[in-house]
């Protein structure tokens, strides 16, 4: 994480002493994510392949509680952590690396970390998972719809694990086997709450968060039931915005059109969010009427691991900091098309120094389209006059190195 753009709050006018000391409060698992990156092609059976780069970092939840703290978003995270060297990295790296709250999750004796391993080629990725349950937290109940208890395994892929939709990469979508979220039965108070819904799933938490005044940001995985059912989604009625991707939002909606699934779906919620891939998003604020499409920023896409839970993140930030509907979608592309040019979830996600070298240097290129910059002025007002050049060097990758 770069930290030479530091002190930017993007809640600082709005903040007031009666106000939660968390901005946003999330739960899932946290897996130990290995990447290799510079592979030319899939690795073929029977042989080996050498690849190019290769990094560590906390994945899982960890990607989105990552970029939610290096947008200057007081983050809290419920989880379970292994007492191996995994966990232990994992949480160091999540508490005194990024600031991330840990005082609502748990280290578990005897339990060793999830891992995944994930490998980039020709844009796409490949990952390999495993994890076992983990005993749930003393006091702690299994969420209603579920004979899953706290903590314990679950279907990834499945939207039992928060996370962003289907195209994140993160290991909280890629359909492997894995821990389903730890959390208590009485969140915090914070502004927000990320959560991931699933089919014939009610998350206690959830409502309770609600309840406390929280803004329930969720999105969901792909419906293993094929019902594509909205009404079996108990948990949506809590929610403020749905962040979908476009195919999930046509099956719920029964539409053949991404942005009439938008309009259809802010029927159900306050906010409708479709991400678009390559084409950007579109969303619908059910209570006024609004609506706004944002391209998509082309990049070179080195690993498009976690893009989706940073596109959720960047959003959720300029949602609490109230801005326009159409700002809030260019900063989540902007921030998502800053994290597919770095490899690894939460290695990748980019911070204010990140986004302040992009607006700076994106000026200065002569074939850049004037009308296309505009639509990123309202950087103007939040970033400092002067930026370090990019690229900017981030975090070494890797675990192992001693101080």
């Amino acid at each position: 994480m770069s930290t030479d753009t530091p002190g930017i709050d993007p809640l600082q006018a709005l903040r007031a002493p009666r106000d939660p000391a968390c901005d946003v409060f999330l739960t899932g698992p946290v897996f130990l994510d290995i990447v290799f990156t510079g592979l030319d092609s899939a690795p073929v059976r029977g042989t080996e392949s050498w690849a190019r780069g290769m990094g560590s970092s906390p994945g899982g939840v960890a990607n989105m509680a990552t970029a939610l703290a290096r947008l200057g978003l007081r983050t809290s995270l419920a989880a379970a952590f292994g007492d191996d060297h995994y966990g232990e990295y994992c949480w160091d790296a999540l508490e005194q690396g990024e600031g991330i709250d840990l005082s609502m999750s748990h280290t578990v004796p005897g339990w060793h970390s999830p891992v995944t391993v994930s490998m980039a080629y020709e844009g796409e990725r490949t990952m390999v998972s495993h994890g076992h349950e983990a005993p749930a937290p003393t006091g702690t109940a299994a969420p209603t719809g579920s004979p899953t208890s706290i903590g314990a395994a679950a279907p990834t892929g499945s939207p039992a694990s928060t996370g962003a939709a289907a195209q994140t990469g993160s290991p909280a979508s890629t359909g492997a086997a894995a821990p389903a979220p730890a959390f208590p039965h009485c969140p915090p108070r914070a502004r927000a709450a990320i959560a991931s819904l699933a089919p014939g799933r009610s998350e206690p938490w959830v409502a309770a968060a609600a309840r406390n005044g929280a803004m329930v940001f969720a999105d969901v995985g792909w419906d293993e039931t094929g019902r594509w059912d909205l009404d079996a989604l108990p948990d949506l009625a809590h929610c403020e915005a749905f962040l979908p991707n476009a195919e999930e939002a046509m099956r719920y909606t029964r539409t053949d059109c991404p942005r009439a699934a938008a309009h259809a779906l802010a029927e159900r919620v306050p906010l409708a969010v479709v991400t678009l891939g390559a084409e950007g998003a579109y969303a619908v604020d059910g209570r006024t009427g609004v609506a706004a499409a944002v391209p998509a920023i082309e990049v070179e896409a080195l690993d498009p691991t976690g893009a989706g839970d940073v596109f959720v993140a960047g959003f959720v930030t300029g949602t609490l900091a109230d801005w326009p509907l159409a700002d809030r979608l260019a900063f989540a592309g902007l921030t998502a098309a800053l994290s597919v040019q770095e490899f690894g979830g939460s290695l990748s996600a980019p911070g204010w120094a990140e986004v302040a070298a992009w607006w700076q240097l994106i000026r200065t290129c002569a074939s850049q389209d004037p009308a296309a910059l505009e639509r990123y002025a309202f950087l103007d007002d939040l970033l400092p006059t002067t930026a370090r050049a990019w690229p900017l060097r981030r975090a070494v990758p890797t675990i192992g190195f001693r101080q």
